[in-house]
């Protein structure tokens, strides 16, 4: 059978979209092996923030994350934030990628991640010793990136203009949910007492 998705055919947002929404078992069967070799770290970051932009659709975090073989540029994994739809505190962007690519040689892999990594992504990220992770916003938030590059980690940035103006926008509709995404839901409660403080 014919690959859906071939080599020749150019990395649109549109066919980007399309392969953020299929599950991953079935990128073998719908995409030429070639394809994936030719796209650039902005592909995969946008393949990221398209999965934020799922996850914030659902109500959600708009985080997303993607986990690739860094010499055949393969995607092993990706995922979104599922704090929300599955009441699930830990499920972020990175985590819910890395549980999507399984068990890995992930020192052979590199990590796209729409937003800087929280302090439980980034310890998943160097325990699994992962070779590199691209970060797609410093502006709404970061912290970790000195820890990972200590670590051994390749760090590098790869602003998306179009993820960081959602994450904004998300944070100014949503700042509780935010902060309990960050530190849990006692933030929330701290975010609140400090609310009626006037703090």
């Amino acid at each position: 059978m014919q690959p859906f998705i071939t080599q020749s055919m150019p990395a649109t947002d549109a066919l980007l979209n399309v392969i953020a929404h299929l599950p991953t078992r079935s990128l073998a069967a719908t995409i030429e092996p070639g394809f994936f070799g030719k796209l650039q770290d902005k592909d995969f970051m946008r393949i990221a923030v398209l999965l934020a932009q799922k996850s914030y659709d659902e109500g959600g975090c708009p985080i997303g994350g993607v986990v690739i073989e860094s010499e055949t540029r393969w995607i092993l994994g990706k995922g979104h934030n599922t704090l929300v739809q599955e009441n699930h505190p830990y499920n972020h962007g990175e985590t819910s990628a890395i549980r999507d690519a399984g068990r890995q040689d992930f020192s052979r892999t590199t990590i796209f991640t729409t937003l800087s990594p929280c302090d439980v992504c980034a310890s998943l990220i160097y325990m699994r010793q992962f070779g590199r992770v691209v970060v797609g916003d410093i502006t709404n938030a970061s912290g970790n990136e000195a820890m990972l590059r200590g670590k051994g980690i390749q760090v590098d940035i790869l602003e998306d203009p179009v993820g960081i103006a959602l994450y904004r926008k998300y944070d100014q509709e949503k700042p509780e949910q935010a902060a309990e995404d960050w530190k849990g839901v006692a933030a929330v409660r701290a975010l609140r007492s400090g609310a009626k403080s006037g703090v």
